[in-house]
């Protein structure tokens, strides 16, 4: 299977990083870190950086241990544990995230809401994985990159999460990536030629990510804001641009992947089957003589050309 195309750049990219992204953005900051904000609430923009909010419902799945609530808890500048806690039932966090749009020069809040739930919580009560799925937008789906049977459980991940929800964004991201040759992390058990493989195969895409405590300012103690957004900023660009995509696509203003397909399939019916079928002619180098070859469809099974 080839990859899919990616969506078109809807979004101005690096925008957080001018003078306009980071206005808006320290709205949304609280003494240079990130303002925490509960399902209900949503952050008090001056009037100079209002701007419409697009809400979305995002659940995070995975393997126990692979780094699901350390993940949400970087993407929402909160602190990210160090040791590992099993999740007890579902978690939300809110994240706010502010992009321009590139068509219309307009700026618009992402409101992110991400569910997170411990693996022992979904085997014991069946409710939980119902409740995560209804009305999701997108789905993260994460692997470890020092976790080999994480990576394999990719396909029963999405078959038992995703199946029934075609139209909803789909993510890979793989955690605990080694950046360099002096991180913690020393070792991967996920070769770069296995994430070529899935990726052809799936269609889907893939990130990496880090989710390590954050830098702190000089006080030792309080963590980095702006910092930690621009850690962040790749993985929330990557998924407005793929949510506010899927938006057009149900809206009908741009063709999603089946009705490209289906439209790659009427152009080649729209061809006369005389014209498909007929030999083709084609002039040898070494000779002005016209040599004829049979179509693919002529030639038997097997025949090599």
């Amino acid at each position: 299977m080839a990859l899919p195309p990616s969506p078109p750049a809807l979004l101005v990219p690096d925008w957080h990083r001018t003078a306009q992204g980071q206005e808006q953005l320290a709205a949304l900051l609280r003494r240079t870190r990130q303002r925490p904000c509960g399902l209900i609430e949503r952050p008090v923009l001056p009037p100079q950086v209002a701007a419409d909010t697009a809400s979305y419902k995002i659940y995070v799945s995975g393997k126990s241990g692979v780094g699901k609530t350390a993940l949400v808890a970087k993407l929402a500048g909160l602190e990210v544990p160090v040791a590992h806690h099993e999740t007890p039932g579902i978690q939300m966090t809110v994240v706010y995230w502010p992009a321009k749009l590139q068509d219309s020069n307009r700026i618009l809040i992402f409101r992110f809401e991400f569910w997170d739930c411990g693996e022992a919580a979904l085997k014991k009560f069946d409710h939980i994985l119902p409740a995560c799925k209804e009305r999701a937008d997108a789905f993260f789906f994460l692997f470890s990159f020092t976790d080999r049977s994480s990576f394999e459980d990719l396909p029963n991940q999405i078959a038992r999460v995703a199946d029934d929800a075609p139209r909803a964004v789909k993510m890979v991201i793989g955690s605990k990536f080694r950046t360099s040759r002096f991180d913690q992390y020393m070792h991967t058990d996920v070769p770069e030629r296995d994430l070529t493989a899935f990726r052809q195969t799936w269609g889907l895409p893939l990130l990496r990510v880090k989710s390590v405590p954050g830098r702190r300012l000089a006080d030792g103690r309080t963590l980095d804001g702006w910092a930690g957004v621009a850690d962040v900023a790749p993985v929330l660009n990557s998924l407005a641009e793929h949510l506010w995509h899927q938006d057009r696509v149900s809206a009908g203003l741009v063709p999603g992947p089946r009705e490209i397909k289906a439209g790659r399939l009427a152009a080649h019916r729209r061809i006369p089957l005389s014209v498909r079928s007929q030999s083709w002619r084609v002039t040898c180098p070494l000779s002005s003589e016209p040599v004829t070859q049979k179509s693919p469809s002529q030639r038997e099974p097997h025949q090599r050309v």
